[in-house]
């Protein structure tokens, strides 16, 4: 994996930071976040600023160009991959480890007195901002909004923004019609006292308006904003996204005349506007309302700053915490979406344990395979991240992304990682299997058996409603902490249904944050690993759906709950030392396998793929 040269495109940023055609003053230092206008994880290709300035391409991170350094602070996801991708004009800046001091501490060190930090203020979130802020004006600094993007001026080839068509979701996917959806949010804006809700996340808008699309890849989502008052709805979107087909679910044309619809309730009656006119509505709003503005201070410091403070509600959007909570129908897609997604790794599977030994597979094809397999389901729509197929070593990069340079045979003599997820019209998908072909070594044995008793110990818990996921995470890290081991990243993260693969408000992690409790109905991720820089990596992961747990009793009726499996893909025994596993941890893998094999099973039948089913047979025999 060769380095990205960045010699000649900060030579022309820092050029840009002293250039008072682009700049009002001098800037000192200049930060290019990783996300967009909607603070998104994964981005759309014009978005990728950081990667494009930088060389590294993982989804997390941000970098900071001063007049003569340049620095990248990125999670243990990323470490070597960052490390591979930089070149020696950059400093990696190892996020979670001690000593790393935050962005604002490293700036107030190696500025100049007085010295001004600039940054696109639509790309930094208002909490993110106030916090740099303080810190910097603290030691006699300032952060100033930059109204030209000055990675877009260096950026000669940037690809122009996505004019994707977006994809309507009936009930019979969503099981709550759009209007009801935007009535139960007002009722969460009368309860907190807002009079205007201003909605900036993708994934909160296509969730609310039951649409879809794909204008971040892996993502199916569009970029947008809406506004919700008690008697408006406003959407913000290019409009040659909405066809007649978007028309009618919106209920702005009947069927009959392309006329818009007499019946329509005006409360939830939608106004569109072009995308980028949300600045200039959100700029004279003291004459569209008088109340309160709820604006999540997630949201970009650039729409945020438009409100004054002593007017803003600045909690996370209601919608966050609705869409988290699944309801019935929903979660019965995410399960049918699990069950082909099972299907799809069983027939995988077995195809690699017969062409691995004829030395036919390498990580790419691997990848490339599944890919091909996958589509060949029903409501099949794309995959949920790029598949991080890995072989050895690479299988120690956390979020690995195969390619030609890096891209390794499968061997016997190698574990090999699979990190894969697709987007079905019914649910998402993310699962991780790890496997060797071969003889796996002591090492492999005993890392890979206490990586399932961390997932067993966190998935079999019975805990308070309410609880938090970071009070959790310990669960899936003990058995690697007594033979001092552990990992650097998360345990679990929350996913959308048939919506982002990574969802809020909920996770399950080392790092204590104010995200939400855990409620019946969150689906979650539970995968705990092990990585061994430069040999091997372990990682288990099964989406689990929050329920409610029996219990003796119910101490002052807070209610208990606990995790149930969606992912039913079998965890190969071969890896496993199984005198390290308790009865109880023996008991919880057979009975895991037996629900693999009755609902998998059926379904590889039914599908006529009996390869596939008599891996899985194999597969799921007893331990013990």
């Amino acid at each position: 994996m060769a380095a990205k040269n960045t010699t000649h495109l900060l030579k022309k940023l820092r050029n840009l930071m002293k250039n008072s055609n682009f700049v009002s003053e001098q800037l000192h230092a200049y930060i290019i976040p990783s996300g967009d206008a909607h603070q998104s994880e994964y981005i759309a290709a014009c978005d990728c600023r950081r990667p494009f300035i930088s060389g590294f391409t993982g989804s997390a991170g941000t970098a900071v160009v001063t007049e003569s350094q340049a620095a990248l602070w990125t999670d243990g996801r990323y470490f070597l991959q960052a490390e591979r991708q930089m070149d020696d004009n950059w400093t990696l800046m190892k996020d979670g480890v001690p000593e790393t001091p935050t962005q604002a501490e490293w700036l107030s060190k190696v500025l100049p007195t007085g010295g001004r930090v600039g940054v696109d203020p639509f790309l930094i979130a208002a909490e993110t901002w106030k916090a740099m802020s303080k810190h910097l004006e603290s030691n006699g600094h300032m952060l100033v909004p930059v109204a030209q993007n000055l990675v877009d001026v260096v950026w000669e080839d940037q690809p122009p923004p996505p004019t994707n068509p977006l994809i309507t979701l009936s009930i019979k996917y969503t099981g709550v019609a759009w209007q009801d959806k935007v009535k139960n949010v007002r009722k969460k804006m009368k309860d907190k006292g807002a009079a205007l809700l201003v909605i900036t996340a993708l994934d909160d808008i296509a969730w609310l308006f039951n649409l879809r699309g794909s204008d971040i890849v892996y993502n199916p989502v569009f970029f947008s904003y809406c506004i919700v008052t008690e008697d408006f709805l406003g959407l913000f979107i290019d409009e040659s996204k909405v066809d007649d087909a978007v028309l009618h679910h919106l209920a702005l044309k009947t069927e009959e005349n392309n006329a818009p619809a007499n019946d329509t309730d005006a409360s939830v009656k939608v106004t569109l506007y072009p995308y980028d006119a949300i600045q200039d509505y959100l700029s004279d709003l003291k004459d569209k309302v008088s109340g309160k503005v709820w604006v999540s201070d997630r949201s970009s410091y650039a729409l945020v700053s438009m409100i004054p403070e002593n007017n803003r509600i600045s909690l996370p959007c209601p919608i966050a915490l609705m869409k988290a909570v699944k309801n019935a129908t929903e979660t019965e897609g995410m399960r049918k979406a699990h069950i082909k997604d099972a299907v799809t790794l069983c027939e995988f599977f077995a195809w690699l344990e017969k062409e691995v030994p004829a030395g036919n597979v390498t990580e790419l094809s691997a990848a490339e395979k599944l890919e091909k397999i996958k589509r060949h389901q029903e409501g099949y729509v794309s995959l949920s991240f790029s598949t991080i197929s890995s072989s050895g070593p690479n299988a120690a990069v956390i979020h690995y992304n195969p390619s030609e340079e890096t891209n390794r045979q499968v061997t016997t003599d190698e574990i090999y990682l699979c990190d894969s997820g697709a987007q079905y019209r019914d649910g998402t998908t993310d699962v991780t299997r790890t496997v060797h072909f071969g003889n796996p070594t002591t090492q492999e044995q005993e890392c890979f058996t206490r990586v399932l008793k961390g997932h067993i110990a966190l998935g079999s818990v019975i805990f308070p409603n309410g609880v938090k996921g970071h009070m959790l995470d310990t669960l899936a890290r003990t058995s690697l902490w007594e033979a001092g081991l552990d990992y650097m990243h998360g345990t679990g993260h929350g996913v959308g249904c048939f919506l982002n693969v990574h969802e809020g408000p909920c996770g399950i992690t080392y790092k204590t944050f104010t995200g939400a409790g855990l409620e019946e109905g969150m689906i979650l991720s539970d995968e705990p690993g092990y990585y061994e820089d430069g040999k091997f990596g372990v990682r288990i992961e099964n989406l689990v759906l929050v329920k409610k747990a029996n219990t003796k009793n119910n101490f002052k009726n807070k209610g208990f709950l606990t995790f149930e499996p969606i992912t039913l893909v079998p965890i190969q025994t071969k890896m496993l030392i199984p005198s390290m596993l308790s009865q109880k941890e023996i008991d919880w893998l057979n009975n895991y396998h037996q629900t693999c094999r009755e609902i998998v099973g059926q379904a590889l039948r039914d599908q006529g793929k009996q390869e596939a089913q008599e891996w899985l047979i194999r597969e799921t025999e007893p331990l013990g």
